[in-house]
């Protein structure tokens, strides 16, 4: 569990840290738009060396990247099986019982691997070069003008980055309360399925509770620093376009 990097961020100091959260808030969305209109290896391969640039610019070790693909790694099996069942064009592979594999199967299988992988990766990259604050400014800035028809965004992008912020926070909750229970005598990985899955039922209740007493904490925190909302808000560190972020958004529209 200590392997799963959801909502992490990592402090270094390279091009893509430096960018403006909006255009790594942009550039994320168009790069799931790109990936999802892909419809062909040559076009999925482009995404895939897109992506690689981007995590050798960020300067985020390449084994921390392949950790963040642990939690989809059964989605990921997943979708493969069930393309490799259901498609059922090109060259038959394997015909036994009533059980047919084909080429087509496949490579569909393959392809849509290396999609839902590319989404999560280009995803995480952004928790992973981007703090919680200047996520939250960023979000602010870029749907600011929805407050013109009355809708104050402000209180979604705060929950979507508190959220965010305690994904990790929660990992290691679960590691401390798994920990605590296995010196105690509790077994997580013995027995089949069902009883992994019972097994870990005794976990919920101290995390929940942990979980409840958090949110209560933060809620007190942000009362005591007279938090109101998106409502005459300002920030400590306005946020500038630079050089680098309008070469990314040449950079983008060349794409």
């Amino acid at each position: 569990i200590k392997d799963i990097t959801i909502g992490q961020y990592f402090p270094f100091n390279s091009v893509i840290h430096r960018l403006d959260p909006r255009t790594k808030l942009l550039f994320t969305i168009f790069f799931i738009v790109m990936v999802f209109v892909s419809n062909n290896f040559v076009s999925l391969l482009f995404n895939l060396v897109i992506a690689t640039v981007i995590i050798g610019l960020s300067k985020i070790p390449v084994k921390t990247v392949v950790k963040g693909l642990k939690p989809i790694l059964l989605v990921v099996i997943i979708t493969s099986v069930l393309q490799i069942a259901y498609v059922k064009t090109g060259v038959t592979l394997i015909d036994v019982w009533k059980i047919r594999i084909t080429s087509g199967g496949v490579l569909t299988a393959v392809f849509m691997a290396i999609r839902i992988s590319l989404l999560i990766v280009m995803s995480t990259m952004l928790t992973y070069t981007t703090s919680p604050t200047s996520l939250t400014n960023g979000l602010d800035r870029l749907f600011a003008p929805l407050k013109k028809i009355g809708i104050d965004f402000h209180m979604v992008t705060m929950i979507m980055t508190i959220a965010l912020r305690f994904i990790p926070t929660l990992i290691e909750e679960v590691d401390k309360i798994m920990s605590a229970q296995k010196s105690r005598g509790a077994s997580f990985d013995q027995g089949n399925l069902i009883k992994r899955a019972k097994a870990l039922i005794p976990l919920f209740i101290p995390l929940l509770f942990n979980s409840i007493r958090r949110a209560y904490e933060l809620a007190n925190a942000m009362t005591c620093r007279c938090y109101n909302g998106g409502k005459g808000k300002t920030t400590m560190n306005a946020l500038k376009f630079t050089k680098s972020d309008y070469f990314s958004y040449v950079v983008m529209l060349l794409l």
